[in-house]
C-alpha cells in the first residue's frame, strides 16, 4: 500500500446491515458506514489511496453467509484485479463467520488484497494482528449465534402460547398486525373441501371434483411484486390442507399440539371424521410398482467402490439401459470411478453366463446337494436369470479389463466348494487377474470370486484428427474441445453473415460495429474467418482440428489457403 513507486492503490468500500429497516431514509446506516470509510481513505491520500467509484452495499443481508450480491460483486472485482484494499466500518460488516473469514483471507492473500477496519486498528500482515482479528471475529460469531438462539427461543415460546409468528397464512385466514383473522369466502372453500372429501372418500376424486368446480389456490402477491397461486389444487397441497390442525384452532410445534389464537373454521367432528378417513385410506392403500428389469440393481459397483444405479436413454424409439455411478448420478463426477457408465445388457449377459456355468458345474459334481435340490425344486428347467443372480451373486465390481463377481458363501453343511471354486476361477479369469477387496461387512458372506475378462467398447467412433506436421507420433494429439469448436464454428458463421451483409450493401463495417457494440477491428477480424480454406472449415465443423487451435489462431489468416495450413503447422 506504499507509494514509493508512485502507484495508485485502488480502494473499495464495503457496507452491510442485517435488516432493511430504515433503508428508505434519506441518510441511512449504509450511508453512515460509507462516509466514515470514505473519510478514512482520504486521510491516506499521502499513501496513494484512491477510492473507486463502484459502491458495494448489502442492505438486509446477514453476515453469517457470503451469499450477498454486493459481496459477490466485490469478490469478482478482486479476482479481476480491480481492487487492492477493502475498507469496512467494522470487521463484522464483512462477515460474522470464522469459516467464511478464513476463505476470504485466503482469497485476499492469493490476489494481494488487504482490508482495513475504520474503527478497529490491527495489521493483518503480522501474527499478532491476525490473532486480534480472529478474536474479534470469534466474538462476532458468538454474538450471531446467541442472537439466533434468542430468536428461536422466542418463536418457540410464541408457538406454545398459540401466537402467530409469521409464514404463509393457511387458506381461509388473513394476517394483519401479527393477528390472524378469518376470511369468510375462503373459509367456505375450506369447509367445502373437507365435506367433499368425506363424500367422495378419495383424494384423486376430490381433485377431479375441485377442478371441475373451478376451485383454485389462493392468489398471493410476493414481496418482489410477482403473484403466485390461482391454479388448480394438486395432491400434496390438498393432503396437507386436510391434515392441518390450524383449522380447528390448534397449533403444532415440534410434534406437540397447543391451543391457537386463531378462530376455528371447522368443527372438531368434521375434522376428526376426515382424519379417520385419511388414516383408513392410508392403511388400505397398496402401491403397485413396476418391476425393474435391472438384474444387478444394488449389486454392481464401479472401480472406486461407488454403487452404480440403473438408468436408460431413448434414441430413435429404442431404449438403451445403462448402469452409472451414483456419484455421477448426483452430479459429483470427481468421486465416480473411471468406468462410471456401462451398458447394462452386456454386463448382465456376461455375469449370468459365468454364474450359470458355475451352477452347471455344481449340478454335475454334486447333483444331490441341498443347494441344488432347493434351486430346482420348483423349476425343473433351471432357475431364471433373476433368481440365479439373487441366489448366488453378492456383488459385481466393474474394473479395468475385467468384471469381478463375488458370490455368496455356501453355509456350513452344504456341498464342498473349494476345489470347484478353483476350477471355475481358472476357467473364467485371465491368468494374472487382480483380486478385488470387499468391504469388511461383507467378509462373512463372501464366497468364491469369478473374474470375467471385459473391456468397455468406446461410446463414440474415433475421429480422424488433422495431425500437425511438426508433431511427433506418440505425443498428445487430442481433438479440439467441444466448447472451443462451438465458439469457432459460431464465429465463422458470424463472419460469413457479416460479409454477406457488406456485399449486398445493406450495412458497412462501421454500422456493424455500432450494432454489435464492438470495435471496427473486431468486426474485421471476425469477417476474416469467412476466407478460411474449405477443408479447415469442414474440419472445424467435424471437430477434427487438433486441440490448441481456436478463433484467435484463425483470425486474420493469409488469403492463400495453403499458407493457412502451413501457418498452423497442419498437413493438407
Amino acid at each position: 500500500m506504499t507509494t514509493a513507486s508512485g502507484k495508485v492503490v485502488r480502494c473499495a468500500v464495503y457496507t452491510r446491515v442485517s435488516t432493511d429497516a430504515g433503508l428508505d431514509q434519506e441518510f441511512n446506516s449504509l450511508d453512515a458506514q460509507f462516509d466514515a470509510a470514505q473519510a478514512y481513505i482520504r486521510s491516506q491520500a499521502h499513501a496513494g489511496w484512491s477510492m473507486i467509484k463502484t459502491r458495494y452495499d448489502d442492505g438486509g443481508f446477514s453476515g453469517g453467509s457470503t451469499d450477498r450480491p454486493a459481496l459477490q460483486k466485490l469478490l469478482a472485482d478482486i479476482r479481476d484485479g480491480k481492487v487492492k484494499v477493502i475498507v469496512v466500518y467494522k470487521v463484522d460488516r464483512l462477515t460474522r463467520s470464522l469459516a467464511d473469514f478464513a476463505k476470504l483471507i485466503e482469497l485476499f492473500d492469493r490476489h494481494g488484497v488487504s482490508f482495513v477496519s475504520v474503527t478497529q486498528q490491527f495489521n493483518t500482515t503480522t501474527s499478532m494482528g491476525r490473532l486480534t482479528l480472529n478474536v474479534l471475529l470469534s466474538f462476532a460469531q458468538f454474538e450471531r449465534e446467541v442472537t439466533s438462539e434468542r430468536i428461536r427461543d422466542k418463536i418457540g415460546a410464541s408457538k406454545r402460547k398459540g401466537l402467530w409468528v409469521g409464514g404463509v397464512v393457511p387458506l381461509g385466514y388473513h394476517a394483519k398486525d401479527r393477528k390472524i383473522t378469518m376470511v369468510e369466502s375462503e373459509a367456505a372453500t375450506v369447509r367445502h373441501i373437507f365435506r367433499r372429501y368425506l363424500e367422495l372418500g378419495s383424494l384423486n376424486l376430490l381433485l377431479s371434483d375441485l377442478r371441475a368446480a373451478g376451485v383454485t389456490t389462493r392468489v398471493r402477491a410476493l414481496a418482489g411484486g410477482r403473484t403466485v397461486g390461482g391454479i388448480p389444487f394438486t395432491r400434496g397441497p390438498v393432503a396437507y390442507l386436510l391434515r392441518n390442525r390450524f383449522y380447528i384452532g390448534e397449533v403444532r410445534y415440534k410434534g406437540e399440539i397447543f391451543p391457537g389464537e386463531q378462530p376455528p373454521i371447522l368443527d372438531r367432528g368434521l375434522f376428526d371424521a376426515v382424519q379417520a378417513r385419511l388414516e383408513q385410506q392410508r392403511t388400505h392403500h397398496t402401491t403397485t410398482r413396476q418391476t425393474s428389469d435391472a438384474l444387478l440393481m444394488g449389486l454392481i459397483f464401479d472401480d472406486q467402490g461407488q454403487r452404480m444405479t440403473p438408468t436408460y436413454a431413448v434414441k430413435n424409439g429404442v431404449r438403451y439401459r445403462y448402469y452409472i455411478s451414483s456419484s455421477l448420478h448426483q452430479g459429483s463426477k470427481a468421486r465416480a470411478g473411471t468406468l462410471n457408465r456401462v451398458p447394462a445388457i452386456e454386463i448382465e449377459t456376461l455375469v449370468i453366463a459365468a454364474v450359470r456355468k458355475r451352477f452347471t458345474v455344481q449340478m454335475t459334481a454334486h447333483p444331490g446337494s441341498r443347494t441344488m435340490r432347493k434351486a430346482n425344486a420348483n423349476d425343473p428347467a433351471g432357475p431364471t436369470d433373476k433368481s440365479l443372480i439373487a441366489t448366488h451373486v453378492l456383488r459385481v465390481d466393474v474394473m479395468s479389463g475385467q468384471l469381478a463377481v463375488t458370490l455368496k458363501s455356501v453355509h456350513r453343511g452344504s456341498e464342498p466348494q473349494d476345489a470347484m471354486c478353483g476350477t471355475i476361477a481358472e476357467q473364467l479369469s485371465p491368468p494374472a487377474g487382480n483380486k478385488v477387496s470387499s468391504n469388511e461387512e461383507h467378509r462373512n458372506s463372501m464366497g468364491a470370486q469369478l473374474l470375467i475378462p471385459w473391456i468397455k467398447r468406446p461410446s463414440k467412433l474415433p475421429r480422424k484428427i488433422i495431425r500437425p506436421s511438426n508433431v511427433a507420433l506418440g505425443t498428445d494429439n487430442r481433438p479440439i474441445r467441444a466448447e472451443t469448436r462451438a465458439k469457432l464454428v459460431a464465429a465463422i458463421a458470424k463472419g460469413r453473415h457479416w460479409l454477406d451483409e457488406i456485399i449486398v450493401g445493406t450495412v458497412n463495417i462501421e454500422q456493424i460495429a455500432n450494432r454489435e457494440r464492438c470495435s471496427i477491428r473486431q468486426v474485421n477480424m471476425t469477417i476474416s474467418l469467412a476466407f478460411l480454406a474449405p477443408n479447415l472449415v469442414q474440419a472445424a465443423v467435424d471437430g477434427r482440428l487438433p486441440r490448441g487451435i481456436g478463433v484467435s489462431n484463425l483470425r486474420d489468416a493469409p488469403a492463400e489457403w495453403s499458407q493457412q495450413l502451413s501457418l498452423l503447422g497442419l498437413s493438407s
